[in-house]
């Protein structure tokens, strides 16, 4: 396992239902006028085991609250990321054949 991977594991996320840890992310880089931003989706595990699904947005690489908005161009950018993220990418749904 390379350093990053190791780092994104061990980071901790708090949810509305306790402290999580981050399992897996893709991130999909967006700009606009000159704003540079990226959505995030995230697999994240609570000490319990359970599973949940984050969609959030980081601007100058710190991780915010807030709707995430994606133009339909970039979800070819979500697709590429989520092939190199198969559980979260299993988390939502995509590893279906008839999806």
């Amino acid at each position: 396992m390379t350093t990053k991977a190791k780092a994104i594991q061990a980071s901790r996320i708090s949810t509305p239902w306790g402290p999580s840890t981050l399992v897996e992310e893709a991130r999909v880089s967006q700009s606009a006028a000159d704003k540079k931003f990226a959505a995030l989706f995230q697999l994240l595990e609570s000490p319990a085991g359970e599973r949940y699904v984050r969609i959030a947005y980081s601007t100058d690489g710190v991780g915010r609250r807030g709707p995430v908005t994606l133009r339909v161009r970039d979800l070819e950018k979500l697709r590429a990321a989520l092939g190199k993220r198969p559980e979260l990418s299993a988390a939502l749904g995509f590893d279906r054949e008839d999806a």
